[in-house]
C-alpha cells in the first residue's frame, strides 16, 4: 500500500511526485488545496519516499498502486496533479480509469516520450558510498561534482535520511532506477485518450512541453488547456507556488 498524507476534508484531490520526488515535495500547496475544501492525498509513489521498494517499476505498475490506493481508500470522483513522472502517472491512470478521475492538471509533462536525461544526476547519486558514513554535508559535497544546480541538489537532499544513528541513506530505490530509468521516458500510447477536462501548466524556462507538443496533448485530451509559469523552470510549483495555486483553484473550480 503506497505511503500517503491526508489533510482536510470534501472532494478527494490527489497529489502525484514526480522522479526522484515525495509528498512532503507538495506539503505547503497541499495544505491550501486543503482549506479550499478538498480532501487533499499527498501519495510517495512506489520506491519513492516512505512507500515500499520494489524491483517492479513502470506507469502500468504505478498506475495500478494508485488504483489499489483509491479503493482501499474509497475515493471516487477524484481530482489529480501530477508533475513531471508524477503527471505521466496520472496521465495514464485518467485514460485508463476514466470514471475514476473527473478534472486532471498535469505539471510540466507532455504524453509524448522523452529520451533518458537523468544520467547526470544518476551519476551523482551512484558516486555518495553510504558505507564510509558520510555526513550531510559530504553528500553534497560529492553530489555537487555532477549536479551543479544548487536547487536540483536541494530537492535530492529531501530524500536524505538517517537509517539509523550515524547511518545516511536515500529513500529512493536508486538500485532500480538505475536498471529502469528507460521506464521514466515512455509515452501514452496513442490511443489512449480522456475526453473529461485537464489543463497543463508548463514553466517558461522548461523545455519539457513545447509548443509543438501542442497538437499531440489535444490529440489525447481534446478538452485540454495548456497555461505557461513565466520565469519558471521544471520545479515550476516550487519557483512560482503562487501562479501555480492560483492557477490550479480557477480550474478546479
Amino acid at each position: 500500500m503506497l505511503y500517503s498524507k491526508i489533510e482536510g476534508s470534501g472532494k478527494p484531490l490527489l497529489i502525484i511526485h514526480g522522479f526522484l520526488g515525495m509528498s512532503d515535495n507538495w506539503k505547503t500547496l497541499g495544505t491550501q488545496f486543503a482549506a479550499d475544501g478538498f480532501q487533499v492525498h499527498l501519495l510517495d509513489l512506489r520506491n519513492h519516499g516512505r512507500s515500499f521498494h520494489s524491483d517492479e517499476f513502470s506507469y502500468e505498475i504505478m498506475v495500478q498502486d494508485v488504483y489499489a490506493y483509491c479503493q482501499e481508500n474509497a475515493l471516487e470522483s477524484i481530482d489529480v496533479i501530477g508533475h513531471s513522472m508524477g503527471g505521466k502517472t496520472a496521465m495514464l491512470l485518467a485514460t485508463v480509469y476514466p470514471d475514476l478521475v473527473d478534472k486532471l492538471i498535469v505539471a510540466d509533462i507532455g504524453p509524448k516520450f522523452y529520451p533518458p536525461h537523468h544520467q547526470d544526476i544518476l551519476a551523482g547519486l551512484n558516486a555518495v558510498d553510504f558505507s564510509v558514513k558520510p555526513s550531510r554535508n559530504e553528500v553534497e559535497e560529492i553530489m555537487k561534482n555532477y549536479i551543479p544546480d544548487f536547487g536540483t541538489r536541494q530537492f535530492l537532499m529531501k530524500s536524505l535520511f538517517w537509517q539509523e544513528p550515524g547511518q545516511l541513506a536515500f529513500r529512493f530505490n536508486l538500485k532500480v532506477f538505475n536498471e529502469k530509468i528507460d521506464e521514466i521516458g515512455k509515452a501514452l500510447a496513442s490511443d489512449q485518450v480522456f475526453e473529461k477536462p485537464v489543463l497543463f501548466i508548463r514553466g517558461g524556462n522548461s523545455n519539457y512541453i513545447l509548443d509543438s507538443d501542442f497538437d499531440g496533448i489535444h490529440n489525447h485530451f481534446p478538452d485540454s488547456k495548456i497555461l505557461t509559469i513565466p520565469n519558471a523552470g521544471h520545479w515550476l510549483h516550487a519557483e512560482n507556488p503562487k501562479m501555480f495555486y492560483e492557477f490550479v483553484s480557477l480550474f478546479l473550480k
